[in-house]
């Protein structure tokens, strides 16, 4: 794991609480399963049916018969429970999630997301994205704050095909926490290793600072 994947995954940790039920989206989200505290109970909920998902296995315990929606190895906790894909999908359209965790090509100053498809590259799919951002009752994006080439993914307004409008609620990257309001992004929390101005260069959006702004490792 990658010391930026680490750092957005450990601080999205920070916002859940205990009794939650949330998903985790393909990719850098599920990481999020690994950094829980021993004392907070989370149910992490997959959408190809199960709930009580837990970290990955050691290398060479993992079970084939056993992975997430992304087909990564992972293990299930005491207490879990496995059903089809209309059970699955009726905790997702039904509201019974608290949080849901995805990934962003992009995502803007209004909350809107679009994390499925680049045009003219083959996909296999938006997956249960669509649902998920407005079925769950907090939607956070776990996402680097550029993109390879150095491009801003936090813009104002998202040029990539959209998954949902107006449904995030939080933006974690390696160097900014923002949260979406009415007027807004919020800026509340940077890295302790980084500066609003540099976290400026970086945001093509705009975005306000919170009054007490905070930092995280």
């Amino acid at each position: 794991m990658s010391e930026m994947r680490e750092r957005i995954t450990r601080r999205i940790a920070r916002e859940l609480e205990d009794g939650d039920v949330v998903n985790l989206g393909i990719g850098m989200p599920t990481m999020g399963a690994d950094f829980i505290p021993d004392d907070i109970r989370v149910i992490f909920q997959s959408e190809n049916g199960f709930v009580g998902m837990g970290p990955r296995p050691p290398k060479g315990e993992e079970d084939p018969d056993l992975v997430n929606a992304g087909s990564e190895p992972v293990t299930i906790k005491t207490g879990g429970a496995f059903f089809d894909s209309t059970t699955s999908f009726a905790i997702i359209r039904g509201g019974h999630l608290d949080a849901t965790v995805l990934g962003a090509l992009q995502v803007d100053e209004q909350g809107n997301l679009a994390n499925w498809k680049i045009p003219g590259k083959l996909v296999p799919g938006m997956g249960g994205a669509m649902d998920l951002t407005v079925g769950a009752r907090q939607v956070i994006v776990a996402t680097s704050h550029t993109t390879k080439k150095d491009q801003p993914k936090i813009l104002p307004e998202c040029t990539l095909p959209l998954t949902a409008k107006g449904e995030v609620d939080l933006i974690v990257t390696e160097l900014a926490v923002f949260r979406v309001t009415g007027q807004g992004l919020l800026l509340e929390e940077i890295a302790e290793d980084t500066t609003v101005k540099e976290v400026r260069e970086k945001t093509a959006a705009g975005f306000s600072i919170a009054p007490e702004l905070t930092t995280f490792a």
